[in-house]
């Protein structure tokens, strides 16, 4: 958002910045009209955010989850579908760790040994586990709402992922460098199809961690 754009349509006109806003804003609505889960954007307009701001949005309000959305972009033809990342402190492949490194270096924690120390590294294996069972729920109950790529679960130390201090994924919904794609997410009734199974999943993972 605002002076960052992300990635652009293979036309050049679709920015990354417009399309994740208007998913978030259609997956908003639709879970406040179930009324399972409350929803909270960490941008509603064309505004800058550092990584992170977004976190600290998350941790301010006390999230149970935390959905962070993309879209990719690859110099590779043929390169399509959504992948979903979860957190961790090893990249499952090279994509998965340039990406994480286009997106902010990882966090170091506090001096090895003290308590404070512990207590982070405690709560980032709770992140992590939470995150990768996140992934492999949402993959398992998405069904055809998304078109996924290849080995569509990856991982790697994305920082906005580490600073929200709550089961997190990251979500590319395609490859905007895909006329495919572009295509499909341009469509209002696909995308709407994408933003069902979304919810549908978010609201499932919701219902497993009330008490």
């Amino acid at each position: 958002g605002g002076r960052d754009p992300g990635a652009t349509g293979a036309d050049g006109r679709l920015r990354e910045k417009e399309l994740t806003l208007l998913v978030a804003r259609e997956l908003r609505a639709r879970l406040a009209r179930a009324g399972r889960v409350r929803v909270a954007l960490t941008r509603d307009g064309d505004d800058s955010l550092e990584l992170d701001t977004r976190g600290e949005i998350a941790r301010r309000l006390g999230a149970d989850l935390f959905v962070s959305l993309h879209a990719d972009s690859a110099r590779v033809a043929g390169a399509r579908g959504a992948t979903v990342y979860s957190l961790s402190e090893v990249a499952s492949d090279a994509d998965a760790a340039r990406l994480a490194a286009a997106a902010g270096t990882p966090v170091t924690s506090t001096a090895e040994g003290s308590v404070r120390a512990l207590l982070a590294d405690l709560a980032m294996r709770e992140s992590m586990e939470g995150s990768a069972n996140f992934a492999v729920r949402l993959l398992g109950r998405v069904g055809n709402g998304v078109e996924w790529r290849p080995e569509p679960h990856r991982f790697a130390a994305f920082r906005v992922l580490r600073r929200a201090e709550a089961p997190a994924v990251l979500f590319e919904m395609g490859y905007l460098s895909s006329v495919d794609d572009e295509a499909r997410l341009r469509d209002p009734v696909r995308r709407a199809q994408m933003v069902e199974a979304l919810a549908g999943a978010i609201e499932t993972e919701m219902a497993l961690r009330r008490p």
